[in-house]
């Protein structure tokens, strides 16, 4: 492409695929009908899907898969994960199958409080600065009853706003610093809005400020934004029986499994380069729930990342410990998660999900999520230090060589029969395929 192209957006979908079906792909034709293969049949479907974001030109799709079997708080789950990576949905659920017969899974709900600022720039007095605050706090409220008349009702608000002082990152930077909380809700929008109305309550009350001067009156407003970061909007998940009761097939001795696995977990905790990958196991379970249910999967994952490193040093999520016979594995993670607004009660497989939840409040979901994190945590954890982690994936992984490779019935079944005592490789399956095709 040489040159930009003007008023895209204005052109319809279907001039859209055509324009970028002539300008990048040799057969045109083809691209349109590949394009067009993932439209939903049901017009008024696709019609919803196309309404979600912009420019859209056809559907993106991941497999729903479940893992059943998980017991939590006494409650047994069936649970959504939408997700492409080969073993993830496999593993969950036999972790959950592990603990549902060794008391299950334990989660808590730590707090529920979400964070957003107001970044402004004022250039006097501190001293003044704190008076004033003082004097119009009150006011933040009151001006934004209207907004949060609906959210009072159902429990939640703006909890606390504080002035906080930033000079020494930045010259003249301060912050209002809120915390709310949004019910059942993720509550962005809700945050968002009553953020903008405290920028205008301030620097209205501001410029009315006899005790500033001019420069003073003149509070620059930066930013009004949530925050990601919600080191107190956490919950716990945990597992735990007696070191004994972990024996099964694939753990003959069970005291050394524990004791192996501690360690890996300490490794974890000690080492960042292992703690990303650990913690990105931990990931394959959260974001697969988050997303089947709705939710933004990237404020997840960039507000446990932070978590991760709130200590000064990136670290492990997970931590365990074996005590007077008794083996624990455990996490504590940020969660800002919602059942209701956003893509919750608009996407047809997000309300599927939530249903087959049945219907849990935030703090459920909180739960439910944390657990499969865990559950992800443990599987991967349990075949690295004994089996190791390549054996069970690779022959998840195996179909998808053979859907590369365009396997007819015949050469699947031989190829499937041929790796059942065979270790499983990329090279090693195509060099079979190829053998067999000779």
């Amino acid at each position: 492409m040489d040159e930009a192209i003007s008023g895209f957006s204005k052109l319809s979908k279907e001039d859209k695929i055509n324009w970028i079906a002539n300008t990048y792909f040799s057969n045109p034709n083809e691209a349109v009908s590949l394009l067009k293969n993932y439209w939903n049949a049901d017009e008024k479907l696709q019609q919803l899907h196309d309404e979600f974001i912009e420019n859209t030109i056809t559907n993106f799709y991941l497999p729903l898969g479940i893992a059943p079997n998980f017991l939590i708080n006494g409650k047994y789950y069936t649970i959504p994960m939408a997700i492409e990576e080969s073993s993830v949905v496999a593993a969950a659920a036999k972790a959950a199958k592990f603990w549902a017969s060794r008391g299950g899974f334990k989660a808590t709900v730590i707090n529920t409080e979400k964070i957003g600022q107001v970044h402004f720039i004022y250039k006097g007095d501190v001293s003044k600065l704190e008076s004033f605050f003082t004097q119009t706090r009150a006011k933040f409220f009151t001006e934004t009853d209207n907004l949060t008349k609906n959210m009072r009702q159902r429990g939640g608000g703006i909890l606390d706003i504080e002035l906080r002082n930033k000079t020494h990152l930045i010259d003249h930077y301060f912050q209002l610093h809120a915390t709310f909380g949004t019910g059942d809700s993720m509550g962005a929008n809700f945050i968002n809005s009553c953020l903008e109305q405290f920028s205008k309550t301030l620097k209205a009350e501001a410029l009315a400020y006899d005790a500033f001067d001019e420069t003073e009156k003149n509070i620059e407003v930066v930013m009004s934004i949530l925050s990601n970061y919600v080191p107190n909007c956490t919950v716990r998940a945990e597992v735990s029986c007696a070191v004994d009761a972990l024996a099964e097939k694939n753990i003959p001795d069970p005291q050394e499994f524990a004791e192996k696995f501690v360690r890996a977990v300490r490794i974890a905790e000690a080492e960042p380069f292992r703690a990303v990958t650990h913690n990105k196991g931990i990931m394959n379970g959260v974001d697969a729930v988050v997303l089947a249910t709705g939710n933004d999967f990237r404020a997840v994952e960039a507000g446990i990342h932070a978590y991760a490193a709130r200590n000064g040093q990136y670290s492990s999520l997970s931590h365990a410990k074996i005590e007077d016979g008794i083996f624990t594995f455990w996490l504590e993670i940020p969660l800002a998660l919602g059942t209701v607004g956003g893509l919750t009660g608009l996407h047809p497989l997000v309300k599927f999900a939530l249903q087959m939840l049945e219907q849990p409040s935030a703090k459920d979901l909180m739960q439910i999520v944390a657990v499969t994190g865990l559950a992800q945590n443990f599987a991967a954890l349990r075949s690295l230090t004994t089996t190791g982690i390549q054996e069970g994936h690779m022959k998840m992984h195996l179909n998808n060589i053979l859907n590369q490779f365009l396997a007819t019935d015949d050469e699947r079944l031989q190829v499937k029969k041929h790796f059942k005592t065979h270790v499983v490789s990329h090279a090693a399956v195509v060099q079979f395929i190829e053998n067999l095709r000779k």
